[in-house]
């Protein structure tokens, strides 16, 4: 295919989903950016810096968690492009608390988010993918899916079942021409990830086990994933890879 790419991405205001659609922009892609109305500001930042490269950019606010406002989502994206090539699904939410104490708003609200926003958005846009018999769909997990930190059961549980899912989506769509996969970072250095790194001494404690000696930046994160959603990737689905210096091997 020689056309441009389109891709959308969720969560795109800031952290790693601002720089996997700047990188993504960068490669050719037009962009479809999502977030919720809160990010506008921000949102719009990013919009304006891949426009100031040449691209096409449409903004598109959308809670992932709320059906409804999935599926008008889809509507706009397809609309204004007229297909998804490349679907990233980067919104997530982390609220830290132990196992004892946690609210069950919070464990609903993590896992709405992170798994069942991710299922809703890709079930909104699996129809046209599967009609034109192409498609690129990337979740954004964790390490935490595999490795897990405490107070972050709920996390660890709503990537892992990114992951499952992934799997066997992977399964279902794999003869139709779409691929899945997933990316799972480590300890990234974004507003979120803060909550593991505000304390200098767990700053160095993360710096000690990754086999690369340093945080990772949002910017570490956009080549994999930028891979996952090219045709350099046509025969890979169904996977998860690590991308976290060195913290997890398998």
């Amino acid at each position: 295919m020689t056309e441009t790419r389109t891709a959308l991405v969720t969560g795109a205001s800031r952290g790693i989903g601002a720089a996997i659609a700047t990188g993504l922009a960068s490669r050719g892609y037009d962009l479809v950016l999502n977030d919720i109305e809160r990010q506008k500001a921000d949102l719009e930042a990013v919009a304006e810096n891949i426009r100031g490269m040449g691209r096409r950019v449409e903004i598109v606010f959308a809670d992932v968690s709320d059906k409804e406002q999935v599926e008008a989502m889809a509507l706009k994206a397809l609309d204004a492009f007229g297909r998804i090539d490349a679907l990233v699904n980067n919104a997530g939410i982390l609220i830290a608390g132990e196992v004892d104490g946690l609210a069950e708003a919070s464990w609903d609200a993590v896992m709405d988010i992170n798994a069942k926003g991710s299922f809703m958005v890709i079930q909104s846009l699996l129809p046209s993918m599967k009609k034109r018999g192409y498609g690129r769909i990337v979740n954004i997990a964790s390490i935490g899916g595999k490795h897990g930190a405490p107070q972050q059961a709920h996390y660890s549980a709503s990537k892992a079942a990114v992951m499952g899912f992934s799997r066997v989506l992977a399964q279902e769509v794999g003869p139709l021409g779409i691929t899945v996969n997933c990316v799972c970072p480590g300890i990234i250095l974004t507003d979120m990830g803060r909550v593991n790194l505000d304390d200098p001494a767990v700053r160095e404690a993360w710096q000690e086990k990754t086999a690369m000696a340093r945080i990772g930046a949002p910017e570490d994160v956009v080549g994999p994933v930028a891979f996952f959603a090219s045709d350099d990737a046509g025969f890979v689905t169904g996977q998860t890879l690590n991308v976290d210096g060195g913290i997890v091997f398998s």
